[in-house]
């Protein structure tokens, strides 16, 4: 069966295995998720992220992050769905916590974060919201 929305997905399996205290969490692998595991490790929301082979097929295992036993990451909200797509201009990205949190884009020149699209004065897709 195939899957209608692998980035909500992902953000799902990153919420689960940190309510139920995980260290890791393993799903298949995509470019665009490795993309969003990779501004979620920069950012230092995620301790780290690899994708290894698995009987032919790439699966991607993520390294969960926890400080003093609670996870790093509050809240991480899905904002552009394949029923419902969100596009932004640099001037429209939204803001998450006054600056503090993380907005995750999809641009014409990679995944990135709005501080980061902002900078290069790129609008995108606005996948999701991370606090």
């Amino acid at each position: 069966m195939s899957m209608s929305d692998p980035v909500a997905d992902l953000l799902t399996r990153i919420r689960n295995g940190q309510s139920a205290g995980k260290t890791q969490v393993s799903l298949d692998s995509s470019k665009i998720k490795t993309a969003i595991a990779r501004v979620l490790k920069d950012e230092g929301y995620v301790a780290d992220f690899r994708v290894v082979a698995e009987d032919g097929k790439p699966r991607l295992t993520i390294d969960l992050k926890y400080f003093e036993g609670r996870p790093v990451i509050d809240r991480l909200e899905r904002v552009s769905r394949p029923g419902l797509r969100v596009y932004r201009g640099q001037d429209e990205l939204p803001k998450v916590l006054g600056g503090m949190g993380t907005v995750i884009v999809s641009t014409p020149r990679g995944v990135m974060t709005d501080r980061q699209a902002r900078a290069i004065g790129q609008g995108g897709e606005v996948l999701c919201i991370v606090a």
